[in-house]
């Protein structure tokens, strides 16, 4: 999705913010940091830009009200694309603006970097790209080096792991009205309420809803469906469950655009389960106001992503674990009357 192999970096400002609901403040830098060799920035272009390249998920900036000039990372990011000069002082802003979002008492403090970058590529389409970053977690780390005819140690303590990026947002000069194209990360406080300052208060982003994002919510949805809600309405094995499970995805695999009707048809079969589905994804789209067309390309990168979490595993005890990923009438479920126990009884042909 993210590449970065001809992108360069043009400037950078590095500010510190801390948590004002600890009595933390906020230092901010008199000019953009000057970096005067190509190892630096060779380094922090790996650091900043290298666990994008795994990114899926487009998003983009949006608020509330439905006017983004009151998005202030959207008002700051847009000043910079219009004039780079206001680079440094945009820096200070969205400094300020994450320095006031960061009232949980979990945030950690850390050093802001808000970067300018050119040519780095979302879908293919090389742009020029604001980066903000920050850095929470420190290590320490051993030097060693030659010293009189041996080696001596030392450490530094409160250094930066450059693999371990622990939050960061690439906002692409494209699709402004719409809140332009966005990529996040977030590798601390998952999990936590002080996760949500970055995505929604500080960014507050809204997904992109395109054909990735559709074909992920959709097979989310009918995953959620087949294994949470269908035991509300009829009695099924797991075994049952998984087989729908497959059909899905194989049908997700081989067609290049979803039809809903044709879906049901296929993969559900049951006219009152297809009622069912069709409910539970209309109480999804409410909830989570995001619509979901009844057609749409399907994604095959979406697939993929979603084939990790999609199970074929039924787990027996602690003993077995059968993985089911074809006919399910080659299985047959029973109960034995004089062990007491469940069994499955399984047909093949030969062993491989």
């Amino acid at each position: 999705m993210v590449s970065y192999f001809e992108a360069s970096l043009d400037t950078i400002s590095v500010h510190h913010v801390g948590n004002p609901s600890i009595n933390e403040f906020y230092a901010l830098s008199d000019k953009p940091l000057e970096l005067k060799d190509d190892v630096i920035p060779n380094l922090l272009m790996n650091y900043f830009l290298k666990p994008f390249e795994k990114t899926n998920e487009v998003y983009h900036l949006t608020h509330s009200s439905g006017d983004l000039n009151l998005n202030e990372v959207h008002h700051f990011a847009t000043q910079v694309f219009e004039n780079k000069d206001k680079f440094h002082e945009a820096s200070e802003q969205i400094a300020k603006h994450l320095y006031k979002v960061s009232n949980h008492p979990n945030i950690k403090p850390g050093e802001l970097y808000v970067v300018y970058f050119k040519q780095v590529q979302i879908e293919g389409n090389p742009l020029d790209a604001i980066g903000i970053f920050k850095s929470e977690n420190k290590e320490t780390y051993l030097k060693v080096y030659p010293q009189d005819g041996g080696f001596n140690v030392d450490y530094e303590e409160n250094a930066i792991n450059i693999n371990k990026l622990d939050k960061g947002v690439l906002i692409f000069n494209i699709e402004k009205e719409n809140g332009y194209k966005v990529v996040v990360i977030d590798h601390t406080n998952r999990g936590q309420d002080a996760a949500m300052y970055w995505k929604d208060e500080f960014l507050q982003l809204k997904i992109r809803n395109d054909s990735f994002n559709q074909t992920s919510n959709t097979l989310g949805i009918y995953k959620n469906f087949v294994t949470q809600k269908l035991d509300d309405e009829f009695e099924m094995s797991k075994a049952d469950k998984i087989d729908l499970l497959n059909k899905s995805m194989k049908y997700f695999k081989e067609k290049e655009t979803f039809d809903l009707d044709e879906f049901a048809d296929e993969v559900i079969g049951n006219e009152k389960a297809i009622e069912s589905f069709k409910t539970f994804k209309s109480e999804y789209e409410k909830e989570f106001e995001t619509p979901i067309a009844d057609t749409f390309e399907i994604s095959g990168n979406a697939v993929k992503k979603q084939q990790r979490v999609y199970k074929s595993v039924l787990k027996l005890d602690k003993n077995f674990h059968i993985y089911i990923h074809g006919d399910k009438e080659l299985i047959e479920k029973g109960f034995d009357d004089g062990k007491h126990m469940n069994f499955y009884k399984v047909y093949f042909k030969e062993e491989q």
